[in-house]
């Protein structure tokens, strides 16, 4: 049984589950960011969705989202999938040229 439905099944014992419902929506994201994220989501046997669930439910809360062990699995995809952004770089990003989205008013970068 994949870990992630080990642990669900132990959730489910404690009582710890809850019901959700989830819409299906488009994302954009910066490449390299989306194959760590995707990296995590395959070694944790979840999905996509659920990694990006996790990280934004935590920081809403203040909550690190990952332990020693989890940041130290991340550096080692970063390394592996060529991410060299990091928190400096949120919203300070802009599209490559030539990109469909980089003329989009929303894409560009605010003075």
């Amino acid at each position: 049984m994949p870990r992630s439905q080990s642990r669900t099944a132990a959730l489910r014992a404690q009582g710890s589950t809850r019901v959700v419902q989830r819409v299906q929506t488009g994302v954009r994201l910066e490449k390299h960011i989306l194959k760590v994220l995707k990296a995590i989501a395959e070694y944790h046997e979840i999905t996509l969705g659920d990694v990006i669930e996790g990280i934004v439910l935590h920081a809403f809360e203040g909550k690190p989202a990952f332990g020693p062990e989890g940041l130290e699995r991340i550096r080692e995809f970063r390394r592996i999938y060529g991410l060299e952004l990091s928190a400096f770089h949120a919203h300070h990003m802009i599209e490559a040229p030539g990109h469909p989205a980089a003329g989009h008013p929303r894409t560009r970068r605010r003075p």
